[in-house]
């Protein structure tokens, strides 16, 4: 092994990654790794995207339906999460492009499919709806006002992107101050809240391993994979922490343009292909420095704080409200577990409580319009616009985001505003996708990354088990609904 990459080498064809769909790749060395207290960010904006959606809401739900005894489905669904997250990071902090940019190296449609995946699973405006209703709860407020102040919000959150200058810094300044917040209330719950009840409760949960099966029967289909794709971040969300990782400017992705405001940033209209690197033994340690730095930074975010996070908010609402007490169809049990916590600590209490509800649900539709935005202008940019100089990625992700905030509007002015069902609906779905990148992960990170800085060992396995378990509910919803479709 060479100690390093010759200038002469540098530019010229990296023969490694595929070049049929997307033009081809150069080599140039990695930069250097940067140390953890840089590299923290990609897995917040993740983390702040999984509290709203798994956290706070589906997980505390089922609580209410069927108590504590899903708690292990808990722990393998943010633990599957935590190794695809890295092999989505391995492609991006390896080449500089999108994991979706990858997939579009194998087969030119897997562009446009996971637009269509992310749109139609994520447009749903569930998140802001469900933060505006908790918002009510705290300031009390008309329920027909609801709809309205939730528009407001979306413009509020469009406007807030539009106008920064690098758009990935604002987000992160936005969630960093977001995540603080919550990370507080689940360490006054964690001393003050939960007490032993709750912490029995966790503990037969993974102890009564025999009920899983009848807490998975009282669940419905949807809800329930929903909630598995939700334990942690979910679906395409997951695929965007390689947009993020490009943004902040790890590994190789330090090489490639940001997206910035139309209006405050300076665009620039270049397609984003990345580049490669021979591995040589100063890009093979700097690789390894990467690796390893990326991986403290996700296992100690999203992992044990987003893990710690799920089940606090599960044992609260288990002590708080006990089993079997709300309407699959209404966010009663937020404002009932309110109210309990009024009733045991007083008004101060359940008042925080609805207004953390309130950030972390503002903060995953912060995240959803993000994630939507940048997964859409990546793909269009990499294949059908990447030959046009108007269509800079920024500005598509722009157009994006604000068609996304026009779509929740025209939603909840037609009268469907249950947060609960618009976000049953955009989870389920996005379980779905899980499955269908699960499998692609396999074949562009051990089929087209070189051996030595691929997917190999425990990390294959870890996705082969990615593929099972997102696979073998994916089956049961589909059946489930079948059976519903045609009267079974």
């Amino acid at each position: 092994m060479s100690k390093s990459t010759g200038a002469a080498d540098q530019g010229s064809m990296a023969t490694e990654i595929p070049d049929k769909h997307v033009p081809p790749v150069t080599y140039t060395d990695l930069p250097e790794p940067l140390p953890i207290g840089k590299v923290i960010g990609p897995s917040v904006l993740l983390l702040a995207g999984a509290i709203g959606s798994g956290e706070y809401v589906l997980w505390p739900y089922i609580t209410s339906q069927v108590g504590l005894v899903l708690v292990w489905l808990v722990v393998l669904g943010v633990g599957t999460q935590y190794f695809l997250n890295m092999e989505i990071e391995r492609y991006t902090l390896a080449t500089g492009e999108t994991a979706v940019t990858g997939f579009t190296r194998l087969w030119k449609p897997w562009g446009v499919l996971f637009i269509i995946m992310g749109v139609v699973a994520w447009m749903w405006p569930g998140w802001a709806t469900g933060g505006t209703t908790t918002l009510s709860f705290a300031l009390g407020f008309s329920e027909d006002a609801i709809p309205y102040v939730t528009i407001g919000v979306l413009v509020l959150i469009g406007i807030v992107l539009t106008v920064s200058p690098v758009v990935y810094r604002t987000v992160e300044k936005i969630q960093f101050f977001m995540v603080a917040l919550i990370v507080l209330f689940v360490l006054y719950a964690i001393v003050a809240l939960i007490g032993g009840d709750g912490y029995a409760g966790l503990a037969r949960g993974f102890v009564e391993v025999d009920k899983i099966p009848d807490g998975i029967r009282d669940i419905g289909a949807a809800t329930l994979l929903g909630a598995i794709a939700f334990a942690g971040a979910g679906g395409v969300m997951n695929l965007v922490q390689s947009n993020w990782v490009r943004d902040k400017g790890l590994g190789m992705g330090a090489k490639l343009p940001k997206v910035v405001s139309p209006f405050t940033g300076e665009e620039i209209a270049a397609p984003t292909t990345g580049y490669f690197f021979r591995r040589d033994e100063d890009n093979m340690r700097r690789w390894n420095a990467w690796w390893k730095v990326a991986n403290r930074e996700q296992f100690t975010t999203f992992f044990v704080i987003g893990g710690v996070t799920l089940l606090v908010f599960m044992a609260l609402t288990y002590v708080t409200i006990g089993v079997g007490s709300t309407d699959v169809e209404s966010f009663d049990f937020i404002q009932v577990q309110g109210e309990a916590l009024q009733a045991e600590k007083g008004a101060w209490l359940g008042t925080v409580f609805w207004l953390i509800g309130s950030v972390v649900l503002f903060s995953t539709n912060l995240t959803v319009l993000d994630m939507i935005g940048r997964l859409t202008a990546d793909a269009l940019k990499t294949t059908s616009l990447r030959d046009n100089d108007r269509w800079s990625e920024s500005r598509l992700y722009f157009v994006t985001v604000w068609a996304m905030i026009l779509f929740g509007s025209l939603i909840l002015l037609s009268g469907v505003d249950q947060p609960l069902v618009l976000l049953v609906i955009a989870s389920a779905l996005n379980g779905l996708v899980m499955f269908v990148y699960s499998v692609l992960l396999l074949q562009l990170n051990r089929g087209v990354l070189p051996r030595e800085i691929g997917l190999r060992g425990g990390r294959f396995a870890a996705i082969i088990w990615a593929v099972a378990f997102y696979g073998f509910f994916s089956v049961v919803l589909l059946i489930d609904q079948a059976k519903q479709l045609f009267g079974g």
